[in-house]
């Protein structure tokens, strides 16, 4: 499936750029593209220098919380769930521990944690795997679900929006929340589907629902707050319970005789490791993502969804934002750039950029989640991974429309 899917991004990017050249004219494509090529290969080394220090530092409190044995209380907790989800894992295996962690981090909204968490997880999941080329269910259940980017507290969003001179930074909280959710059910029932999982067991009825009632309870919590109470919570809760997981890993740590500098560094080394694997898997996906964007292609799909929804008759202002959408999936700084450029161009409590931030909050970076996940671990068969998680991600992107049009008409 990555064979076929890289390829294709070159064979569009060169129908694009041919287009543009043969049709309109236009001669500088090509050099636009080489231009992007050899930018995202020097991209991918600067996403390096940061996944190196990220991945060293969280990974060196693992290993301390792995001693002290909460990564495997953890893993006990919630194995009658994960024991349905994932059955060919065995309860008690750290990587359930870690797969609760890293799906704790992405929905606080803590990017840099989940990563290095999340590839912990994947590496304990690939002790179990017989053909290590290959995904396995559990692997691609994993990926599917941080794909699907549930995150409960999108801290970051609300700081771009207040940079941006929004007057309540935290109006789309309510919005991302719905649509995340959207986003992360489509993940888990297409993968059910795909591996016939049996989610109307009743221990499967009790965690989920479990999750759904504390969701809603929360929402109706915040519905009854004022904006700016949320924006204050949502800060605390975030570093709070950031600084306040490290602490118990140490405090924990050492209770249980862990010499803790000593096992950090023993885990910040084998971060190190991690890291340095990555780049020949990140510089092949950024620079099939930079030629696709340079020869043009996106901006073809975009002038024909936009003639596609004026013939329907609808409503053309979701169109605007969708650049983001388009490219989330693919690089989350060309969406992050996309969506601030919509909020400049259009004013950021326009309902465009409330539009691409909700869509910004709602979706992951599939392809890059796709490449770091998997690369870290040298799987070159992603399965239905890839169907799965686009799946997820359009999902995503629909539930962001539905809800901005019901939020902000």
């Amino acid at each position: 499936m990555l064979n076929k899917l890289w390829l294709g991004f070159f064979l569009a990017a060169a129908a694009a750029a041919s287009y543009r050249w043969l049709v309109i004219g236009d001669a500088e494509v090509f050099r636009q593209i080489v231009v992007s090529l050899f930018d995202m290969a020097r991209v991918s080394v600067e996403v390096m220098v940061l996944l190196f220090g990220t991945l060293t530092l969280w990974l060196g409190f693992l290993r301390i919380a792995e001693s002290a044995g909460l990564v495997e209380k953890l893993a006990t907790l919630l194995g009658p769930l994960f024991a349905r989800l994932m059955p060919e894992v065995p309860r008690g295996h750290p990587a359930i521990g870690l797969i609760t962690l890293n799906f704790a981090a992405n929905g606080l909204g803590l990017d840099n944690a989940a990563t290095p968490i999340g590839l912990r997880a994947m590496r304990e999941l690939q002790t179990l795997n017989p053909k290590p080329d290959t995904a396995t269910n559990a692997q691609i259940l994993f990926l599917v679900l941080n794909a699907s980017s549930l995150t409960l507290l999108p801290v970051t969003l609300f700081m771009f929006r207040a940079q941006q001179g929004a007057a309540d930074p935290t109006l789309v909280f309510l919005p991302i929340l719905l649509a995340t959710s959207a986003s992360t059910i489509a993940g888990l029932l297409a993968v059910a589907l795909c591996q016939r999982l049996k989610l109307y067991d009743p221990v499967s009825l009790a965690w989920l629902g479990g999750a759904a009632l504390l969701l809603g309870g929360f929402m109706a919590l915040l519905a009854s707050m004022s904006a700016a109470a949320i924006a204050s919570l949502s800060s605390l809760m975030g570093n709070l319970m950031l600084f306040g997981i490290l602490l118990a890993f140490l405090i924990i740590g050492a209770y249980k005789r862990v010499p803790v500098y000593e096992t950090f560094i023993a885990g910040a080394k084998e971060g190190f490791d991690v890291a340095k694997s990555l780049l020949p898997y990140l510089v092949a996906m950024l620079c099939a993502v930079g030629v696709l964007r340079a020869s043009g292609a996106l901006d073809i799909v975009l002038d024909g969804i936009r003639w596609l929804a004026h013939a329907a008759g609808w409503d053309t202002r979701f169109v605007d934002a969708l650049p983001t959408a388009l490219v989330k999936p693919f690089s989350g700084s060309a969406a992050r750039a996309m969506m601030l450029e919509t909020m400049t161009h259009f004013g950021v409590d326009s309902f465009p950029a409330l539009l691409a931030a909700i869509m910004q909050g709602s979706t992951e970076t599939t392809f890059y989640v796709l490449a770091v996940y998997f690369g870290s671990v040298g799987i070159l068969r992603a399965r239905h991974a890839v169907g799965c998680a686009l799946i997820a991600d359009l999902a995503g992107v629909l539930a962001s429309i539905a809800v901005c049009y019901w939020f902000f008409g």
